[in-house]
């Protein structure tokens, strides 16, 4: 199966909810992995609040935040728009989705990158059939 890594620096957002959302909405076409170069403690709260208000997904009981060392190699590496040099792993393809960062946002604002990851995936799921 083919294999999709979203990466951003700090792997505690917006790369963790397209790895749950490419699980969710994907997990049939690709497997998804997300990872950064350098870690928070813990998934963005407010991901993980909605993540669970629009999705039903708890990304707390199924994911973490990881390094590009802690995930295999991967086919598609997708980058979320880091505003800085994004991090560098070897693939097949790569592409960069020029994400807003939603921390310290409003829900509102955190909805639309949702939203917009959810477009993107279904799009790859396409692409990849």
């Amino acid at each position: 199966m083919i294999k999709v890594a979203f990466i951003c620096v700090h792997n505690s957002c917006r790369s963790q909810i397209a790895e749950a959302l490419g699980k969710h909405l994907a997990g049939d076409v690709f497997e998804s992995y997300s990872a950064g170069t350098e870690t928070k403690p813990q998934i963005n709260k407010d991901a993980v609040r909605l993540m669970k208000e629009l999705y039903g997904i708890d990304m707390e009981k199924t994911q973490y935040p990881k390094l590009l060392d802690d995930i295999p190699p991967v086919d598609i590496v997708i980058t979320m728009g880091c505003n800085v040099e994004c991090p560098y792993l070897p693939c097949k393809h790569r592409e960069d989705w020029g994400l807003d960062d939603p921390t310290g946002k409003s829900d509102e604002e955190f909805k639309k990158v949702i939203s917009i990851i959810e477009a993107r995936i279904i799009e790859l799921k396409k692409k990849l059939i």
